[in-house]
């Protein structure tokens, strides 16, 4: 099979909702250099988005609930408490397309003492995200 697209092996997908799922994707799109990969949506409201990260990985998010249309929510997640740390070889970089798009800066790009370059910032929801080249500590055989 020549140019099948082939699944990713598995990974964690951390989730999150929002209040504007629509807006937050293009955001994330735009500020971050996710890839919207799927979005389900009726409208204005996103039942189901996945946003890669292109060196892997990466979120899914949909839109909140609103209280006032009742019943349960299966995945009742405050919009605005996401907080997510993700691998980057471009730290500076980055930083500056995301604050040309928007984002609200909480720590400038700085050097950790355990070898990282990190910097954070917040989206237009006010989910945390901190962007940076530490990539875990090594995993044992």
């Amino acid at each position: 099979m020549t140019g099948a697209a082939v699944p990713p092996p598995p990974q964690v997908w951390p989730t999150l909702r929002a209040r504007d799922a629509r807006s937050l994707i293009a955001f994330l799109v735009e500020a971050f250099g996710f890839e919207a990969t799927a979005v389900y949506a009726d409208g204005d409201r996103v039942m189901h988005a996945e946003l890669a990260w292109p060196p892997g990985g990466g979120v899914m998010l949909g839109s909140a609930k609103d209280p006032a249309e009742g019943g349960q929510d299966p995945w009742p997640l405050r919009p605005g408490a996401f907080g997510a740390y993700v691998v980057t070889d471009d730290p500076d970089g980055l930083f500056r397309r995301a604050v040309g798009a928007g984002a609200e800066v909480t720590a400038e790009p700085h050097d950790t003492d355990y070898g990282s370059r990190d910097f954070a910032v917040r989206d237009p929801e006010g989910n945390h995200w901190s962007f940076g080249t530490y990539r875990g500590e090594p995993r044992r055989p």
